[in-house]
């Protein structure tokens, strides 16, 4: 694979000093460029790409996050490895979001920093144990919104609303629904507009996928 190229971004110097020397004894891991900010750095990769760009952020400036977005999108092949002073939430995500494959925190020691970064150059993402706990807090939030967001717009539906849904999703026909439910056909198609208003739903197929979605019917 030969060496790893890595670009420092720090706005002080005494900080990528520090991490060049913190690097200095592994000799697979090549520094290419040291700069002051990305903006500094984008044009240098024009002419001598790098597999992996570091940069330190010490305030959570969502000028930072732009930066990095920026970068990703101009030089799509780099991997980014951001190093925060801070463990903000919020910040940290929308810094993942931004493209950052990897995120380490203050606390980082030698080791961890060089396990990050060959952990990129193979292709995985790296983040500090802190920041893993951010992201699986995160996950596991959404995950109850969306299961908080589903069952808010069940209950929009009444149980005869929910019966319709279901039948329609297992493939009945308006007449096979009527029949079943023992209602007119008028009456389902009444039933099947009530559906759709309420859950914001377009066509049929969109019934049917909110159904399979929700596990309201047997696949």
């Amino acid at each position: 694979m030969g060496n790893i190229r890595l670009a420092l971004v720090d706005a002080h110097p005494i900080m990528r000093d520090g991490i060049r020397c913190l690097l200095a004894d592994t000799p697979e891991i090549e520094i290419l460029h040291s700069t002051n900010t990305i903006t500094d750095l984008i044009p240098l990769l024009y002419h001598d790409p790098v597999h992996i760009v570091m940069t330190v952020f010490y305030t959570p400036d969502p000028e930072d996050v732009a930066m990095v977005k920026h970068l990703c999108s101009k030089h799509q092949r780099v991997q980014v490895l951001v190093m925060s002073m801070y463990k903000m939430e919020n910040f940290i995500l929308k810094m993942i979001r931004a493209g950052a494959k990897g995120h380490l925190t203050s606390d980082t020691d030698r080791d961890e920093m060089v396990e990050a970064i060959l952990t990129l150059r193979n292709g995985y993402d790296f983040y500090a144990k802190t920041i893993t706990n951010l992201i699986l807090k995160n996950y596991l939030e959404e995950a109850e919104n969306k299961l908080e967001s589903k069952r808010e717009r069940e209950q929009k539906l009444s149980t005869r609303e929910l019966e319709v849904l279901k039948l329609f999703a297992d493939s009945h026909t308006n007449k096979e629904i009527a029949d079943k439910l023992f209602i007119s056909v008028r009456t389902v198609e009444s039933h099947k507009n009530n559906i759709m208003q309420k859950l914001n739903l377009k066509t049929m197929v969109d019934m049917v996928k909110f159904a399979i979605r929700n596990n309201l019917v047997d696949l």
